[in-house]
C-alpha cells in the first residue's frame, strides 16, 4: 500500500452489519494485519460469548471487551472489527479518536433478517432488537470517519482507495461518505479543506472547471492543476441548452478530450448543467462535483441527476450521470449571501422531514445548520439513491415539496424565486396535502424563522396547478405527489384531489 499507515482502520457498526467480513476484506486489499475483536476476545476467554454472558452477565462481559478493544487499538496500526456493542464504552470511543473509524450503515430490518435465529443473546425479541438500533446508531455516527453501505465486499473493493487514505490521514479533519449506485460508486469527502481530498481521478485526466462568474472568483482557484476553465452567467435562467452550447464549445476549444474531466464548482445551476455537459461531451466524460452552496451540499451534487430547464417546465433535459467523487467544504457557505444560505434551508427541511429521527430532532428543533447535519443531509439522499437510482420508487420521495415547488419557478419564469425559496413553499402545500397541519405550522415556523417566504403574490393559481401537471415524475395519468403525515413517514406516487391541490396552492399564494 502507498503511503505510510498513521492509523489503524476500525470497523464498527450494528449486528449483521457485515464488520468482520469487510475487515477481512479491507485487510487483504490493503496488505494489513486483521484482528477481529470478538474473536480475540474468545480466544481470551478461553469459551464462547454467550457462554461467558450467560455465566457472568453482560456488564462482566463488556469489561472483558473493553479491556481486549483497548489494547488492539494500542497496538501497531491494523484492520480492526468491533463488536456491535463495544462503543458503550467511554474509553473505547475516546481510544477511537486517534483512528479511522469505519460505520457500515445497515438499517434494523437488514440486520434482524441476517441475524435472527442466530445464537447472539441481543438477538432474540425483533421489537427490543430495533429498538437496541435506534439506540445505537447516534453512537456509531457521532465516532465515525467514514460511513458505507453494508454492502460487502465488493463495496470495500471499490473503496479501498478512500478507505487507504484514511487510515494514512491524507486529509485531516475531512470525512468519508461512500456513495453506491447501480451505475457506478464515488467518494464524498466532507469537511474543512475538502478540495484538498484525495482525487478521485488519475492525474493523467486533466481537470476543466465549469463554474459561474460570481463563484469564479471565490472559489476556483481552489482547484489545483487545473488545464482550463469555463465561466457561465450565473443564475437558474441561464441554466439552458444555449448556456451547455457555450461549455461543449469553450470544452473543444481548450482541447478537452475523452481522457479528461469536469470539475463542477457552484452551486446546484452549475451542477446540473455541468453534469450534464459532462455527460454529453463525446458521449460522456467523468464530472467532480465541488458544491459551494448549501442547496448542493445537502442535495443537489449527489446523486447524478443533471440537467437543464425549458421555458416550459424545469430540469426537462438532462441525463443521469453520477459524478466520480464530490468535495464538500462547508467553510464554503461562509460567502454566501444571506438569502442564498436561507434559501438552501428548505431542502435541508425536506431531507430531515425524509429522514425523520436523530436528524429531524436536530433540524425541527431550529438548530443551525453545522458540518453534521449537512453530512447527515448528504447520508440521508446517498442511502435513498443506492436503493433507486432511477426514481423507479423509493427515489421519488425526494421531491417532497417540488412539485408545486417546480411549479412555481417556471410559472415565475425562473428569475423571481430561488429554488430554494420555492420548494419552501411546495413543502408547505405538500404538507396541507397531506393532512399534517400541526407539522405544517411548524414547518412554516422554521422557514420563517430562516427568513424564507411562506407566500408569493401576483400569481395564477390555475397556471401554477397546470405547471404541476408536467412534473417529470408523471408517466401517463394524474401527477403523483409525495406526500409527509410524519417526520419519517412519507409516501411517494400518491395522488390527490383536484380541489384539496388548489387549496393548497391558493392558501400559498395570495
Amino acid at each position: 500500500m502507498e503511503g505510510t499507515l498513521t492509523r489503524s482502520l476500525v470497523f464498527t457498526g450494528f449486528m449483521g452489519a457485515g464488520k468482520t467480513t469487510c475487515a477481512r476484506e479491507a485487510g487483504r486489499a490493503l496488505g494489513l494485519n486483521v484482528h477481529d475483536a470478538d474473536a480475540v476476545l474468545i480466544e481470551r476467554l478461553g469459551e464462547s460469548i454467550d457462554a461467558f454472558w450467560a455465566r457472568e452477565g453482560e456488564a462482566a462481559f463488556r469489561r472483558e471487551e473493553e479491556r481486549t478493544v483497548l489494547e488492539l487499538l494500542a497496538g501497531p496500526p491494523a484492520v480492526i472489527a468491533l463488536g456491535g456493542g463495544a462503543l458503550g464504552s467511554l474509553a473505547t470511543r475516546e481510544a477511537l479518536q486517534a483512528h479511522a473509524v469505519v460505520l457500515l450503515d445497515v438499517d434494523a430490518e437488514t440486520a434482524w433478517s441476517r441475524v435472527a435465529g442466530s445464537a447472539r443473546p441481543l438477538a432474540k425479541d425483533r421489537a427490543a432488537f430495533e429498538a437496541l438500533h435506534a439506540e445505537r446508531l447516534p453512537v456509531y455516527r457521532a465516532v465515525s470517519n467514514a460511513v458505507l453501505p453494508a454492502g460487502g465486499p465488493p463495496v470495500i473493493q471499490r473503496a479501498q482507495h478512500a478507505l487507504a487514505a484514511l487510515a494514512r490521514a491524507d486529509a485531516p479533519g475531512v470525512r468519508l461518505l461512500w456513495a453506491s449506485s447501480a451505475s457506478g460508486d464515488y467518494p464524498v469527502w466532507v469537511g474543512p479543506g475538502a478540495a484538498s481530498a484525495p482525487w478521485p481521478l488519475p492525474d493523467s485526466s486533466r481537470r476543466f472547471c465549469v463554474t459561474d462568474q460570481t463563484v469564479a472568483e471565490l472559489h476556483a482557484g481552489r482547484i489545483a492543476q487545473l488545464s482550463g476553465m469555463v465561466e457561465i452567467p450565473a443564475g437558474e435562467q441561464h441554466k439552458t441548452l444555449a448556456t451547455a452550447e457555450l461549455v461543449w464549445r469553450a470544452l473543444v476549444a481548450q482541447g478537452a478530450t475523452r481522457g479528461d474531466h469536469i470539475v463542477a464548482v457552484g452551486g446546484g445551476v452549475v451542477g446540473d448543467l455541468a453534469g450534464f455537459c459532462a455527460a454529453t461531451f463525446q458521449r460522456g466524460i467523468p464530472v467532480v462535483q465541488m458544491p459551494t452552496t448549501l442547496v448542493a451540499q445537502v442535495d443537489s451534487a449527489y446523486g447524478g441527476k443533471t440537467g437543464v430547464d425549458l421555458p416550459e417546465a424545469k430540469n426537462y433535459v438532462g441525463a443521469y450521470h453520477q459524478p466520480a467523487g464530490v468535495l464538500v467544504d462547508p467553510g464554503l457557505l461562509t460567502t454566501l449571501p444571506a438569502a442564498e444560505f436561507a434559501a438552501g434551508y428548505a431542502e435541508v427541511l425536506k431531507t430531515a422531514l425524509i429522514a425523520g429521527g436523530p436528524l429531524w430532532d436536530a433540524v425541527g428543533s431550529g438548530a443551525p445548520v453545522d458540518e453534521q447535519i449537512i453530512f447527515e443531509c448528504a447520508r440521508t439522499k446517498l442511502a435513498i439513491v443506492a436503493q433507486d437510482e432511477r426514481d423507479g420508487g423509493l427515489r421519488q420521495v425526494l421531491n417532497l415539496g417540488h412539485t408545486v415547488g417546480h411549479a412555481l419557478e417556471t410559472t415565475t419564469g425562473y428569475a423571481r424565486l430561488r429554488h430554494g425559496e420555492a420548494v419552501g413553499l411546495g413543502l408547505l402545500a405538500a404538507l396541507r396535502l397531506s393532512g399534517a397541519d400541526e407539522l405544517r405550522g411548524q414547518v412554516r415556523g422554521l422557514l420563517e424563522e430562516a427568513g424564507l417566504p411562506v407566500s408569493i403574490e401576483g400569481v395564477d393559481v390555475d397556471a401554477v396547478i397546470a405547471a404541476t401537471a408536467k412534473d417529470k415524475k408523471r408517466i401517463s395519468g394524474e401527477v403523483p405527489f409525495v406526500l409527509c403525515a410524519a417526520p419519517g413517514d412519507v409516501r411517494h406516487g400518491a395522488q390527490v384531489a383536484a380541489d384539496d391541490l388548489r387549496a393548497s396552492v391558493a392558501e400559498i399564494v395570495v
